[in-house]
């Protein structure tokens, strides 16, 4: 049976830019792994509170040439982007019985429709 291409031109397929690297296959960053992921059970996967350990992972794979070495500030560990006072959402509407979208009155119509 004959192929099915319609495209007459090569496709080419790029990389992504970050995301994919290695696997750590010789367990060498797992002590570090299990760190982080010990205090994402313990914190209920708060993991602004948990940001050292994900830094010391991070670092541990550049260190071992997992994954491309960049500065930890452009990955989101700098002192700006540490998080203060974070409040979590305590679900209060919807615990009194709020439902999203039951105060919109009437039948939405669509953009054409107007």
């Amino acid at each position: 049976m004959a192929s099915m291409n319609f495209s007459s031109a090569k496709q080419t397929i790029k990389p992504p830019q970050r995301g994919i690297f290695p696997l750590d296959h010789d367990a060498e960053c797992k002590p570090f792994k299990e760190k982080y992921l010990n205090c994402l059970k313990k914190e209920a996967d708060k993991h602004h509170l948990c940001r050292d350990f994900s830094k010391e992972y991070l670092q541990c794979r550049m260190d071992r040439n997992l994954m491309a070495s960049e500065d930890l500030d452009r990955l989101g560990f700098s002192k700006e982007a540490t998080v203060e006072k974070a409040v979590e959402y305590d679900k209060s509407k919807e615990k009194g019985g709020y439902v999203a979208g039951k105060h919109i009155d009437g039948r939405m119509k669509w953009w054409f429709q107007r």
